[in-house]
């Protein structure tokens, strides 16, 4: 009987880490991963990075959401999402490398992106090249 345990429990680490490389797997998926890896942000910063429709980039938030890996906060009309599953984090540093600071995308209606000139920026890193997607 113990052996039968230590068989499902052996099965489900496999599952679940079956799961985990499966949400990983997706290129979409995968660049918003690493995008919120630099901060929160809000769909139509994370639409603008991708550089694809509201509706694509939201679905694609869904499954990462149901899949428990986003958090969302809420700020007016605005709902912000950012990575909260500190194992993912690890393997995407493995994967990518450290995460980069926090960029503003030219053309990005986001408040961040946005930002009074007075204000310090939210990002800095305007040369990086925003189209990378598959």
């Amino acid at each position: 009987m113990g052996q039968q345990r230590v068989v499902r429990r052996t099965r489900s680490i496999y599952t679940q880490g079956a799961e985990v490389f499966r949400w990983l797997a997706h290129p979409a998926r995968l660049q918003i991963l690493d995008e919120l890896r630099r901060g929160e942000a809000c769909v139509c910063h994370l639409q603008a990075v991708l550089q694809r429709p509201q509706a694509y980039v939201s679905q694609q938030l869904r499954v990462l959401r149901d899949a428990g890996l986003l958090d969302t906060n809420k700020d007016g009309l605005n709902v912000y999402y950012r990575l909260t599953d500190p194992q993912v984090l690890k393997l995407l540093e493995e994967m990518l490398g450290a995460p980069k600071a926090p960029r503003c995308v030219p053309g990005c209606p986001c408040p961040h992106c946005q930002a009074d000139e007075s204000q310090p920026p939210y990002c800095c890193d305007r040369e990086e090249d925003v189209n990378t997607t598959e």
